[in-house]
């Protein structure tokens, strides 16, 4: 069963036919918690392979508004993960050395080295995102860095990246209700900040930048999956799975790999004396 939409680039997308509070059939919540124990078992299995085979590395990118729940994603879908064999990288405002460099510069030095499981909350699309709309750079700078963004991609697949990027598609009227619930909830007053109620007044821009994103940047190396988000329990549920799908046929070569060096390592132990 297929929780998510896979953008490959086959197809031109219209955020507008998908519906942000979709969730299979047959799925409730108490279902996906115990789904989620499952994959998250899974998952952190894998991430061990991954990490002892050192064959590739694993992109996981997070792109969504306010309140579209990245931080919980991380926190549900990651939760029983080495945290020795994962990286957490968050991309702020630039710094003015970040900026004196290319729009990459930063972001290819956080890229995960084979081995590792890397996460990027928010990434590089916030230079076609918050740049485009609040106007931060010219137009035709902005429009070029759409193929430089796949140019950098494929590099990092053709290098053994395993790249998933996940849209994290919430509705203008659940975003409102999760900010409104925030100012209510002390424990979590520090999210607040008041950019994230002025970045409302141009949710139809953002839209429409999201969705250039997704039609210009999605590719068989790198495909983009949009992720109903509305509710949390689904949206971990279906990026678990997602993950768990993408990295099971790589399961196979990593055990035979780690197979052989376990009888090599072996049959040099057969000519050490040993007390």
């Amino acid at each position: 069963m297929h929780y998510v939409k896979k953008i490959d680039g086959e197809e031109k997308i219209h955020l507008q036919d998908f519906d942000p509070g979709n969730t299979p059939k047959g799925i409730k919540k108490d279902d996906a918690e115990s789904k989620l124990q499952a994959l998250d078992v899974e998952l952190g299995e894998l991430q061990e392979m991954l990490a002892a085979a050192h064959q590739n590395s694993v992109l996981l990118l997070l792109q969504g508004t306010d309140t579209s729940g990245k931080d919980g994603t991380i926190r549900h879908v990651l939760s029983n993960v080495n945290p020795q064999g994962c990286r957490v990288e968050s991309f702020k405002e630039p710094t003015q050395e970040e900026l004196d460099h290319d729009f990459l510069w930063r972001i290819h030095k956080a890229t995960p080295a084979k081995g590792i499981l890397g996460v990027f909350n928010r990434s590089h699309y916030e230079d076609v995102l918050v740049v485009r709309v609040q106007k931060l750079a010219p137009e035709k700078v902005w429009q070029r860095r759409y193929e430089e963004i796949n140019h950098f991609e494929k590099l990092l697949a053709d290098n053994g990246t395993l790249i998933l990027k996940f849209f994290l598609h919430i509705s203008s009227q659940e975003q409102e209700k999760r900010l409104l619930a925030r100012e209510q909830d002390k424990n979590k007053a520090w999210k607040l900040s008041a950019s994230d109620w002025e970045n409302r007044s141009q949710w139809d821009e953002y839209q429409s930048a999201y969705e250039d994103m997704l039609n210009k940047c999605s590719k068989p190396w790198a495909p983009w999956y949009i992720v109903p988000a509305n509710h949390k329990w689904f949206r971990n549920l279906a990026i678990a799975h997602t993950l768990v799908e993408a990295l099971r046929p790589y399961k196979e070569g990593w055990e035979k790999d780690l197979q052989d060096r376990g009888e090599k390592e072996l049959a040099l132990l057969k000519n050490i004396p040993h007390p």
